[in-house]
């Protein structure tokens, strides 16, 4: 076991799928030291790390920041914590389809999983350093990249807040049955990751469970800089 999956196997999964549950999304221990957030941090500006660049602003996705999608291979880190995470991961995912009634095609190991996307054309990868400057801002949105979609995925802060950031909430919208929809905003400690739902999640209603869609963004950072690392368990078209 390395010591990105013993990170990973020292939460308390049975706590983070309640948690999911309940509102969505779930924090996670520290996954990345201070040390190691900044040398993700660091590679920004090294562009040999990354297939594409997504401006916010430009793209009408909000203000202010930009992502970088990493190409393959990618940093120890990153292949390290998606492949610990994706078995944790799964467990929930599969008891979400069943009370949905969804096919459950989600193999056990995530090259398996990847070997389905890639074969549905699905084969850019979609790892993601994300930088927000001072006034920056994500639209809601969900990571949908084709038609095979893991229902969670993962950020980590890689930056201090309070300290390097302030503002800068990760923010969950979910739009529950025949109601108003429901906000949840969190601070993610540094080097601390959030599951949260990808596209929709299972809530109980009159006819048993429907699927209740959420959408994801970023608050405005109010000062300084945030730099985030995004973990989705699908590729892209």
């Amino acid at each position: 076991m390395n010591k990105y999956e013993k990170k990973v196997a020292a939460a308390d999964w049975a706590a983070v799928a309640a948690e999911v549950d309940d509102y969505g999304c779930a924090l996670l221990p520290q996954l990345l030291t201070k040390a190691e957030c900044a040398r993700l941090a660091g590679l920004w500006d090294k562009a040999e790390h990354f297939r594409a660049t997504v401006n916010l602003r430009r793209h009408r996705f909000g203000d202010n920041g930009d992502y970088h999608y990493f190409a393959a291979p990618f940093p120890e880190p990153v292949q390290a914590l998606r492949d610990a995470l994706y078995p944790r991961l799964l467990p929930i995912a599969r008891d979400w389809a069943a009370r949905l009634g969804w096919d459950a095609e989600w193999p056990d190991t995530l090259d398996e999983w990847l070997a389905i996307c890639h074969e549905a054309g699905q084969r850019r990868p979609t790892p993601i350093l994300l930088r927000y400057e001072e006034g920056g801002w994500n639209a809601l949105h969900r990571d949908l990249y084709g038609d095979k979609v893991f229902p969670l995925q993962v950020v980590i802060n890689l930056n201090e807040p309070g300290v390097d950031h302030t503002g800068g909430e990760f923010l969950l919208v979910e739009q529950r049955p025949r109601a108003q929809s429901r906000g949840t905003a969190t601070l993610i400690p540094q080097g601390h990751g959030l599951v949260f739902t990808t596209r929709d999640r299972p809530v109980r209603s009159a006819r048993g469970w429907s699927a209740s869609p959420v959408r994801h963004g970023v608050s405005a950072v109010r000062t300084g800089r945030r730099h985030t690392l995004g973990l989705v368990f699908h590729d892209a078209t």
